[in-house]
């Protein structure tokens, strides 16, 4: 179902294993899902506009409040069976065999959300019953960027409960939409996004390909209006809520375009600080205490079955 024009899609050169992975594992999915659920809500309760926005801050690379400290995991002395201890990579490495810990007791998991009020449970119950798998959109996105000549990007997008997947080539560079997760459609509805980006420098991958016979590492790019982000649809046969949400992306992408260029500049001018520090003052080596234990599985009977 072409958009704007029909065009073949090139060889996909993105990391596409954090969206498969959130596709076939329902532990991943359930937490991204409660993780993005309280700001969901919220913002259902707002008068649909006709317009997108992001929900909640945008981080820019300031750097978070410090996590509480851990209490510190101590095995006494007399539970330590063996203890062996040999130097590796300039620090001293323990492997200790241990009594065996007992599990904790296992409690029934709560919705990481605690209701305030009765209506608010009743609110993130209706919720999860009328959208247990809608809203949440898998996008892995290789971000072009040639030495002359606008950015282009090529997205896969996979629409949980909602189709099958989709590809199309788009002229907002995707790399400014990864610093949030929940956003508000123009279609007023309340969506969530996973996203794994990568950057390709188009003078590189001529560079590592110029003496290969297989030139498919190389893109034709796509050729889009200038002016506000706009995108074509590849591969698939998108729903009109797919659609929807990826209008919503570029809408998102033209109304906000200070905001998250800002914002990426951000982390990005703080990555490479870190990178610097990392350089100037490399982390020693710590010592490292591996403890374990064994357990022995009852023997089995005649017939191959335990006691």
């Amino acid at each position: 179902m072409p958009v704007s024009g029909a065009r073949s899609s090139p060889r996909p050169l993105f990391l596409r294993s954090l969206a498969e992975n959130a596709k076939t594992n329902p532990v991943l999915i359930k937490l991204f899902i409660c993780s993005t659920l309280a700001i969901l809500l919220m913002a259902s309760t707002l008068d649909a506009e006709n317009s997108a926005r992001i929900l909640g801050e945008i981080p820019d690379g300031t750097p978070p409040p410090p996590e509480p400290l851990k209490p510190e995991f101590v095995v006494q002395t007399k539970d330590i069976l063996e203890s062996k201890t040999h130097q590796q990579g300039g620090r001293k490495i323990t492997v200790q065999r241990i009594n065996p810990i007992p599990p904790p007791i296992s409690k029934k998991r709560q919705l990481a959300i605690t209701p305030s009020t009765p209506e608010t449970a009743e609110r993130i119950e209706d919720f999860v019953e009328e959208n247990p798998d809608a809203g949440f959109l898998f996008v892995g996105a290789s971000v072009y960027r040639p030495k002359e000549g606008p950015v282009r990007t090529f997205v896969n997008l996979w629409p949980q409960g909602q189709g099958e997947g989709i590809s199309f080539w788009s002229s907002a560079d995707f790399a400014l939409l990864s610093g949030f997760s929940s956003f508000i459609g123009s279609d007023g509805k309340s969506r969530s996004m996973m996203m794994s980006w990568d950057n390709q420098e188009i003078a590189s991958l001529k560079e590592l390909t110029s003496h290969s016979e297989n030139q498919d590492g190389i893109p034709q790019l796509a050729s889009l209006a200038e002016g506000k982000a706009t995108f074509f649809i590849t591969s698939g046969k998108p729903t009109e809520e797919t659609l929807a949400a990826i209008q919503s992306l570029h809408d998102l992408y033209n109304n906000e375009y200070p905001r998250l260029q800002a914002a990426f500049e951000g982390r990005e001018k703080a990555r490479l600080a870190q990178e610097a520090e990392l350089k100037a003052h490399p982390p020693k080596p710590k010592d490292l205490t591996i403890q374990f234990w064994t357990t022995e599985s009852p023997a089995p009977t005649e017939k191959g079955a335990t006691r």
